[in-house]
């Protein structure tokens, strides 16, 4: 959905060419974010009545990012500046944590929301590609569905793949990046589960330093488990790396850009976190 659908689904306009969104609203989001105080809820919800009578606001958070009022309407997430005259449809992103805010505040709001596309918006703005950032967030709406896909994994070769978990288990394949903090929410729900994880980093986050500081360790689950426990991990003597060429390559090839990435068993795919009971509910779904 685009982020005129989602103004018109919100709004009820039948123009919205007036609303400043796209690039224009990164310009007006550095303008409210130089503001020395942030506003009161309480006033923006007020001239949100007043802006928006037929949107049913259910949270306005000022507190969160300076300058900027996230508001919660519904399944819908917006921001507005203090005024609430600029409205802004996009995504936030905290460079210095390197996190999604937008994407996060989602997951809150529906753990079975589909937030996996965020990490490669993340990533380019993380690698100062503001302009590819814009466009990503741009082509992305803050309610988007989850299509349904399958993924053949026999191009891949048996290297490059961490294998943890209980072994005997039914095995699930994991793209992930160790720097991706919804891979780390799911390598802790798999670690509750009985399953059998065969996880291949890839670095969309230029993670590339710690996938071979994990792949070449000497026990590789437990150095996996360390970073994503935010532990050091020790640099260990170089080896052979082309597994993680390969995982990156068909990562590329099949259009993988963000993480985690779920492949069951029949090749199904799931983009995104999701919580224990779906990953039971969904694995137990697999065709034969």
């Amino acid at each position: 959905m685009s982020a005129i659908k989602v103004l018109r689904k919100l709004f009820g306009f039948a123009r919205v060419s007036r609303i400043v969104m796209g690039t224009a609203c990164l310009g007006l989001a550095s303008l409210a974010l130089a503001a020395d105080a942030s506003p009161s809820d309480t006033a923006v919800r007020a001239l949100l009545k007043t802006r928006l009578p037929k949107t049913q606001v259910s949270e306005v958070n000022c507190a969160k990012v300076r300058g900027i009022c996230e508001i919660t309407a519904g399944a819908n997430l917006f921001y507005v500046d203090g005024s609430a005259r600029y409205l802004i449809i996009g995504r936030i992103y905290d460079m210095q944590t390197r996190q999604d805010v937008t994407a996060a505040r989602l997951l809150e709001m529906n753990p079975d929301m589909l937030v996996g596309a965020a990490a490669s918006a993340n990533a380019a703005a993380t690698s100062g590609d503001a302009r590819k950032a814009i466009a990503t967030a741009a082509a992305e709406s803050n309610t988007v569905p989850q299509s349904p896909r399958i993924l053949s994994l026999a191009q891949l070769p048996k290297d490059g793949a961490i294998v943890w978990g209980n072994k005997a288990a039914p095995a699930v394949t994991v793209f992930s990046d160790f720097r991706c903090s919804y891979c780390r929410a799911l390598s802790g729900v798999l670690r509750s589960m009985n399953v059998k994880v065969i996880e291949r980093p890839i670095s969309s986050l230029g993670s590339r330093d710690l996938s071979e500081r994990v792949y070449c360790a000497p026990n590789q689950e437990a150095a996996l488990h360390a970073v994503y426990a935010g532990n050091p991990v020790k640099a260990s003597p170089a080896c052979d790396t082309s597994g993680l060429d390969a995982n990156e390559a068909f990562a590329r090839k099949n259009g993988l850009n963000g993480t985690p990435v779920i492949v069951r068993a029949d090749g199904s795919v799931l983009e995104g976190y999701r919580p224990k009971a779906f990953l039971e509910s969904w694995l137990m779904e697999a065709r034969p």
